[in-house]
C-alpha cells in the first residue's frame, strides 16, 4: 500500500478529504494557490509543498481536486502562469488521481501526456456534497485501468464509502456526469412538487414527510426539501458548479448528438437563479426560478 498522498485543492471538498486521509494515517503534503488553506492542513499534520510539481516529487499517488478542466490542465500538465505542473515532478511508476468533475475526453489527453511519463491517470470524481467529504463517506466513480485502482484503494476507502470502477480513463468522468443529469433533473422534480403542493394550500413539509418513504424519494426530496421550506439557500453544492458540471454534460451529449431536452431545461432555469442571485447560492434554489414564474413561493404563499 502507498503511503504517501499528495493533494492539491483544498476547497470546500479537498480539505475534509484531507483530513481523512491524515486520520488514517496516511502521509500527506498538500498544495493550495491560497496558501493558507494549505497551513490550516497543516495544523492536523499535512506537509506543505512548494508547487504541484514538488507535490508530485514527494508522493507516490498524487491527487487533484480543483474546479474545472483548465485547472486541472493547469494543475497536471502546465498553463501559462501556473506554478510548476504534477507532470514536471511526478515519478515514474506512481499514480496520479484526479478527483475533480472535468471533461472525459480531456481526461483521456491529460492521461496519454502522463503515461508518456510512466504514470497512470484516474480519474474519480465524486458525489456526496460537503457532508460526505466530512464524514469519508463519498462515491467515488473512478475510470482508468484495474491495476492502479487497486493499488489505490485503501487511499480511496478512507474518503469514500462507495467505490465503483466504470471502466477505461474517462468513463468516472461519463458516469459522473450521469450523476449530475439525474440530480438537477430530481431537484427539479421536488421544486414543481413543492410548487404544486403550496399552490393547492398544503402544509409542503406534511407533503415530503409522506413522500420521502415512497417511490419518489430522492436525496434531494429528503435534503434540499426542507431546507427550501425553511427559505434556506445557503449553498452544500453551489449553482455555479452545477453550472459547470450541466455544461459539460451538455457539451459531451452535442458531441454524441444526442438530445437532454430536461437537463437543457434545467440549466436554463439554474441560469435565472444564478443572473438573480449569483453562482454561490445552494442548488435548491432553482425553485427561485419557478416561484418567479408562478408568482407562488413555498412556505409563504404568493409573494409581496
Amino acid at each position: 500500500m502507498a503511503d504517501s498522498v499528495g493533494f492539491i485543492g483544498l476547497g470546500i471538498m479537498g480539505a475534509p478529504m484531507v483530513r481523512n486521509l491524515l486520520a488514517a494515517g496516511f502521509e500527506v503534503t498538500v498544495w493550495n494557490r491560497t496558501r493558507a488553506k494549505s497551513e490550516e492542513a497543516a495544523t492536523h499534520g499535512a506537509s506543505i509543498g512548494e508547487s504541484p510539481a514538488d507535490v508530485a516529487a514527494r508522493s507516490d499517488v498524487t491527487i487533484t481536486c480543483v474546479t474545472a478542466t483548465d485547472d486541472v490542465e493547469a494543475m497536471l500538465v502546465g498553463a501559462d502562469g501556473a506554478p510548476p505542473p504534477v507532470i514536471e515532478g511526478v515519478r515514474s511508476g506512481s499514480v496520479v488521481i484526479d478527483m475533480s468533475t472535468i471533461s472525459p475526453e480531456a481526461t483521456r489527453q491529460f492521461g496519454v501526456q502522463l503515461a508518456e511519463r510512466g504514470v497512470q491517470l484516474l480519474d474519480a470524481p465524486i458525489s456526496g456534497g460537503e457532508q460526505g467529504a466530512i464524514g469519508g463517506t463519498l462515491s467515488i466513480m473512478v475510470g482508468g485501468e484495474a491495476e492502479p485502482l487497486d493499488r489505490v484503494r485503501p487511499i480511496l476507502e478512507a474518503m469514500g464509502a462507495q467505490i465503483t470502477h466504470c471502466g477505461p480513463s474517462g468513463s468516472g468522468q461519463t458516469v459522473k456526469l450521469c450523476n449530475q443529469i439525474a440530480v438537477c433533473i430530481n431537484n427539479f422534480a421536488m421544486a414543481e412538487a413543492l410548487l404544486f403542493c403550496e399552490a393547492s394550500g398544503v402544509d409542503p413539509s406534511t407533503m415530503l414527510e409522506a413522500i420521502s418513504a415512497g417511490a419518489a424519494g430522492s436525496w434531494q426530496i429528503s435534503n434540499l426539501g426542507p431546507k427550501v421550506v425553511a427559505r434556506d439557500f445557503a449553498p452544500g453544492f453551489k449553482v455555479g458548479l452545477q453550472q459547470k458540471d450541466l455544461r459539460l454534460a451538455l457539451e459531451a451529449a452535442d458531441q454524441l448528438r444526442l438530445p437532454l431536452t430536461g437537463t437543457s431545461m434545467v440549466h436554463q432555469l439554474l441560469a435565472a437563479v444564478e443572473r438573480a442571485s449569483g453562482p454561490d447560492v445552494g442548488t435548491q434554489a432553482l425553485v427561485n426560478a419557478l416561484e418567479a414564474m408562478s408568482g407562488i413561493e413555498v412556505g409563504g404563499g404568493s409573494p409581496s
